[in-house]
């Protein structure tokens, strides 16, 4: 049974079709990346997945469950996660209350608990949740930086942050939607190995992603949407010798 099955998935904005009766699967512990051009469907995908937006047709199913009817907050709880390809960090608080606002759908605490000061002791559960915080930092690269600013940080270390708030809720899978949008060369390269040691660590990624090397190196399935619609599926080296993919993405590069 796939991680995550999508049937008949359709959605428009008016008279615009963005996705129409779109079957996807996604198979448990592996990287499978959407690609196509600007306007192809793929964040609306993504916010349909979440429940960001509702389909206007089509089932949507998560580890068994059908969750097409269920809000935003209750999908995270079952294990899905996401990135934004427009960073939403919130840059007043630090690194690390970042990472603790991201533990908040699996600690009992409330979610201003950590953040309202240090007491003079800690309550079991808040020490537990800093733990965790810290060893997600360590996981980033960003531990020497759990006292600054988030908005102090370097654009690729924000990114990687965000990366460190979304496994915080302990995601079953994490959607990474172009996670690495305006990084340079050597930013790239370490995200690149971030991606590929979450999954080591059983994290079942779906990555929207424009920089082909990336894909092609990380995924193992690729599925190309253009127009709304699938034109193309299956491994890298299969998807990038497609006529249609060819014509309508990777040919325009």
């Amino acid at each position: 049974m796939p991680l995550l099955a999508v049937d008949g998935l359709s959605r428009s904005f008016g008279k615009l079709v963005v996705l129409s009766k779109l079957d996807l699967t996604v198979e448990a512990g592996g990287i499978h990346a959407i690609i196509g051009p600007n306007g192809a469907g793929k964040t609306t995908f993504f916010n349909l997945v979440t429940g960001a937006l509702d389909p206007d047709a089509g089932r949507i199913r998560f580890d068994g469950n059908d969750i097409v009817d269920l809000p935003p907050y209750r999908r995270t709880a079952l294990g899905i996660c996401r990135t934004f390809q427009n960073i939403r960090l919130f840059g007043s608080m630090t690194v690390l209350e970042n990472v603790l606002l991201g533990l908040h759908c699996r600690t009992r605490g409330g979610l201003l608990t950590p953040l309202l000061g240090v007491p003079l002791r800690r309550p079991p559960a808040e020490a537990g949740a800093r733990r965790r915080a810290v060893e997600i930092l360590e996981l980033v690269g960003l531990a020497g930086k759990a006292t600054r600013p988030a908005v102090e940080l370097p654009y690729g270390e924000q990114r990687r942050l965000e990366v460190a708030r979304a496994l915080a809720s302990e995601p079953k899978l994490l959607l990474l939607d172009e996670p690495s949008a305006g990084m340079n060369t050597q930013e790239t390269i370490e995200l690149e190995a971030l991606i590929a040691e979450v999954n080591r660590r059983g994290v079942t990624i779906l990555l929207i992603e424009h920089k082909m090397s990336l894909v092609m190196k990380l995924s193992r399935v690729v599925t190309v949407l253009n127009f709304g619609s699938k034109i193309a599926e299956g491994s890298p080296a299969l998807v990038q010798r497609d006529p249609r993919v060819v014509e309508a993405y990777l040919g325009s590069e």
